[in-house]
């Protein structure tokens, strides 16, 4: 890869050698890469990340959006799929870039998760965005599967996406992410809608309220859980402008 500006990306794998589906969006910057993971049951091509991506490229900014192994159309199975496997998924792909560049990450939902626990410890990652984060991961386990068996059942009554007992006991092995929260020390922009009923904004409340500084809370009045397009461009300005002030 010569630089973030020609389409020339890797095609990456990680460490199981599980090819990570991702799309690329070109930005005037060379020394800037910005990218954007989904959360549960999600993959790449989610309206809120291909809407971020398509705003911060107009403004510049060259995005990855990424689908984690076992989403979308990357290898994998779906059932593996946890904070701690996605988590190495993404410390996979930051192998794979120049060190030279500087990296910014957005996650949704669970990928916000995945971000935290990596940036804590990884300073590959300059900036982190943080969209409907969540937190409290056992919490968040009981509260959405807590009448789904693991292995049996499946995430919100849908086939497609059983819900593994390997996911299951990820989530409640890590309880929640204070710990790694308190250790990210690079600028945080946490966005949270007031309406979200998947991740309560308390998560990103209780964060912003841990974390160092520096650090923003954007609250977004009658938001859910993945925005929409009213509250697209909202989003995308504040992370453009986070992005310019700590990343550009």
């Amino acid at each position: 890869m010569k630089n973030p500006t020609a389409m020339d990306l890797p095609e990456f794998r990680n460490r199981l050698g599980e090819t990570l589906d991702t799309a690329f969006h070109p930005g005037t910057r060379e020394d800037a890469l910005v990218i954007l993971a989904h959360g549960v049951t999600g993959n790449k091509d989610r309206p809120l990340l291909v809407a971020l991506a398509e705003g911060l490229s107009q403004r510049g900014w060259p995005c990855l959006r990424l689908s984690f192994a076992g989403n979308g159309d990357s290898e994998g199975i779906f059932g593996d799929a946890t904070i701690s496997k996605e988590s190495r998924d993404l410390r996979d792909v930051l192998d794979s870039l120049p060190p030279t560049l500087k990296v910014a990450y957005i996650g949704h939902s669970m990928g916000a998760a995945v971000g935290v626990t990596v940036a804590a410890e990884d300073p590959r990652i300059r900036v982190l965005v943080s969209l409907a984060g969540m937190v409290r991961t056992e919490e968040f386990l009981e509260r959405e599967f807590g009448d789904a068996i693991p292995g049996e059942g499946f995430m919100w009554d849908e086939p497609e996406f059983p819900l593994s007992q390997r996911f299951a006991d990820d989530l409640g092995a890590i309880g929640d992410l204070f710990d790694e929260v308190g250790q990210v020390s690079v600028p945080w922009l946490l966005i949270h809608g007031t309406a979200d009923d998947v991740v309560k904004i308390e998560d990103s409340r209780d964060a912003y309220d841990t974390a160092e500084e520096p650090k923003k809370l954007v609250e977004i009045p009658d938001a859910g859980h993945s925005f929409d397009e009213k509250t697209y461009p909202q989003v995308v300005s504040e992370v453009a402008d986070w992005l310019t002030t700590h990343l550009g």
